[in-house]
């Protein structure tokens, strides 16, 4: 009784959510500046994928001056239960986290708590003693891996924009990669306190500052944040972001099992394998709050954060990040003059640099007239979001596919871009 009483109120609030933003996501004109041609040819690119089944489902939102111009649900949640992809459905973000954690810890630089060329080791000692993994030729010409000190010290700053030297262990073959995939990082029931120490007793890839090297930088950042705060991640997160912003649904795991059927699924042959950045269930309770992959949440919480940053930092009326704080998140922090090499392989496009938690579209790419400027970042079951500053614009895509996620992004972000009247 006291179960079916638990559904039926959820199925309440579930209704209230859908009916708010079917208000707000609903029919809608397309405002000017997005052709009604071009919006079908977005609209009809997904729904042929979800019918030669590369993608379950998939939702998209693109929002101009505050507005919805386009808002779709396409195919299903949940291939397996047939049921359609909703409002409410709820999305592994993975590293669509990372500049989430990355706003949070700039909102403590706004507050004078945090500065970005503070080194780590202020707040996270055992990073003072860390070491450089590198291989050298010994008298013989054979690699042979050693250990070098710093030659300065990882700042704030290295963590947001990913030059700390910390990387990952699920790409690239480097000496320093396969000490991570050998240390067993994700072993046991951790925090973030655990994590961050685990990671300090493993070399660094690169010299602090030399190279754009994608990790766990945001991880450790999420640790630096309860320090200053006093709070776990989620409750620093919850009380000045989060509940502010009205992101209800956005959390590190789905606590409530009532909202567990919500959760989108990957098709059967399409899931992740080992746990990318440690990542499994969702649904699982785990201390670990992982600042760099563990959100979940809908698309209606993301477009809140999402037009938060588009407005400069603020959404009606409340101001969460000074507009100088944005821009200098959103600009690149790695281009010419930085020192800073471009990574071996992953991620960055040539015409795209890196800010504070975003990618960053430096110069304009051929054959697309993409005015420089637009920022966004994605994650590894597929969910993406853009800014376009200059047309006051984001697009938001929401959808759960690792294996295709590349690929739909690559085809989708121009179409969305062609349906633009100039």
């Amino acid at each position: 009784m006291k179960a079916a009483a638990s559904l039926v109120a959820f199925a309440l609030v579930a209704a209230l959510v859908a009916a708010s933003l079917n208000a707000t996501f609903g029919d809608t004109p397309a405002a000017r500046g997005l052709s009604q041609p071009g919006l079908q040819r977005i609209g009809d690119y997904l729904r042929h994928e979800i019918a030669i089944s590369k993608i379950p489902g998939a939702i998209l939102l693109i929002q101009q001056h505050g507005k919805p111009v386009y808002y779709e649900k396409f195919g299903l949640r949940d291939v397996a239960t047939k049921v359609p992809m909703t409002d409410d459905t709820i999305f592994r973000y993975y590293s669509m986290s990372k500049p989430i954690t990355s706003v949070a810890a700039l909102m403590l630089v706004d507050d004078g708590k945090l500065s970005l060329d503070d080194p780590l080791s202020k707040y996270i000692p055992a990073f003072a003693d860390v070491k450089v993994g590198v291989e050298k030729p010994d008298a013989t010409g054979k690699p042979v891996f050693t250990l070098e000190p710093l030659k300065r010290p990882i700042t704030i700053r290295d963590l947001m924009r990913q030059t700390s030297g910390i990387t990952y262990g699920f790409y690239g073959d480097g000496p320093v990669q396969k000490l991570y995939r050998q240390a067993d990082l994700y072993g046991g029931d951790f925090d973030n306190a655990e994590f961050a120490a685990r990671l300090a007793n493993l070399p660094l890839a690169e010299q602090p500052g030399t190279r754009w090297t994608y990790s766990h930088s945001v991880d450790v950042l999420g640790r630096v944040i309860e320090v200053v705060s006093g709070q776990s991640l989620f409750q620093f997160e919850k009380e000045r972001l989060l509940d502010p912003l009205g992101m209800s649904h956005t959390a590190f795991f789905v606590a409530d099992e009532a909202k567990r059927p919500l959760v989108a699924q990957f098709l059967p042959d399409d899931l992740i394998e080992p746990p990318i950045a440690g990542i499994r269930d969702p649904m699982v309770h785990r201390r670990w709050e992982s600042g760099g992959a563990g959100m979940v949440g809908t698309t209606g919480d993301y477009a809140r954060f999402v037009q938060m940053l588009l407005n400069g930092g603020t959404v009606d009326g409340r101001r969460y990040l000074k507009p100088e704080t944005v821009a200098l998140m959103t600009s690149d922090q790695i281009g010419p003059g930085s020192g800073i090499a471009p990574a071996d392989i992953y991620f960055l496009a040539v015409h795209a640099g890196f800010g504070l938690g975003v990618a960053v579209l430096t110069s304009p790419q051929p054959k697309r007239p993409w005015p420089p400027g637009i920022y966004g970042w994605d994650g590894v079951a597929g969910t993406f979001f853009f800014v376009d500053p200059n047309d006051d614009l984001f697009a938001l895509c929401m959808m759960q596919s690792p294996s295709q996620r590349g690929r739909i992004e690559t085809e989708l972000a121009p179409l969305i871009f062609d349906a633009m009247v100039r």
